[in-house]
């Protein structure tokens, strides 16, 4: 259903399955001749939250490639401890958006000397210990920068990095953000790359229709330790709004990680490089 309210029912989509295991302890405790009834929505929501389900960890001989992404929450101040901490956890690639002009200058400062090779525009920005062989900015049919693709030349093969910070969602207002998400899906599926890495807040929970043209070109990467992977907000997670899809790749693992202060939790993705 899309629109508004499927946009809202992807995000609450998880936390109905906890009120479907207390209708059916109710119904076992108290009416087991309706346990039957509801069964059926039990049904329903399981394979609705299927496709988000985690899925296990694979291996590869190839070269991993370890990308790591986060919104750092502009006029937050913890950019700088962002860029630090996510740089501590291994990462090749960092990305990271919401990023105003204090928060680029010190995550620049943090990254500089292990990340020699970067490219930020607008409110993204991202480092690499690989060089960026291309890159350019991408409106993606809003009137200004919120999403860059490079070109990473990683250990074994090139791979094309996309980096989001689509639009807000506010209650009747999401029409720039479906803009960005359906301007994304035409955006990657004309390229030609491939191997392809999409990264970022997509403001968009992980069953929301308005990726639907995402998934259809691309494979949403799923959490692979045995989580639903949500970040937001990082205090209590309850959706998960910053998202991963891949084409051509291996994804070897998927998790989150917090860093710095902001309020969503990065998500860490290890790919065959």
């Amino acid at each position: 259903m899309p629109g508004a309210i499927g946009t809202a029912g992807a995000a609450l989509l998880p936390w109905l399955g906890v009120a479907l295991l207390g209708a059916v302890v109710l119904a076992i405790v108290f009416a087991r001749r309706m346990l039957f009834l509801v069964l059926i929505p039990v049904v329903v929501w399981a394979v609705a939250i299927a496709p988000s389900l985690p899925t296990p960890a694979t291996t590869s001989s190839a070269a991993p490639l370890t990308i790591v992404s986060q919104n750092v929450r502009a006029h937050s101040g913890g950019a700088g401890a962002s860029a630090e901490e996510l740089a501590a956890s291994g990462a090749d690639v960092i990305a990271l958006v919401e990023l105003d002009g204090d928060s680029l200058g010190a995550a620049s400062e943090a990254l500089a000397e292990r990340y020699p090779h970067s490219y930020a525009v607008g409110t993204v920005g991202v480092w690499s210990r690989y060089p960026i062989v291309a890159a350019e900015p991408l409106t993606l049919g809003l009137d200004w920068k919120r999403a860059l693709r490079v070109a990473v030349e990683g250990p074994e093969s090139e791979i094309a990095l996309y980096v989001l910070h689509a639009a807000s969602v506010r209650p009747g207002h999401q029409d720039g953000r479906d803009t960005m998400l359906a301007g994304l899906a035409r955006t990657v599926t004309a390229d030609p790359a491939d191997a392809l890495v999409v990264v970022g807040d997509f403001n968009a929970a992980s069953t929301d229709p308005a990726m639907n043209a995402l998934r259809t070109g691309l494979d949403w990467v799923r959490p692979t330790d045995g989580s639903l992977g949500l970040t937001w907000p990082a205090a209590f997670p309850l959706t998960r709004i910053d998202q991963v899809f891949a084409r051509g790749v291996t994804v070897l693992s998927s998790t989150t990680v917090h860093a710095g202060n902001s309020d969503h939790l990065a998500t860490k993705t290890v790919v065959d490089g």
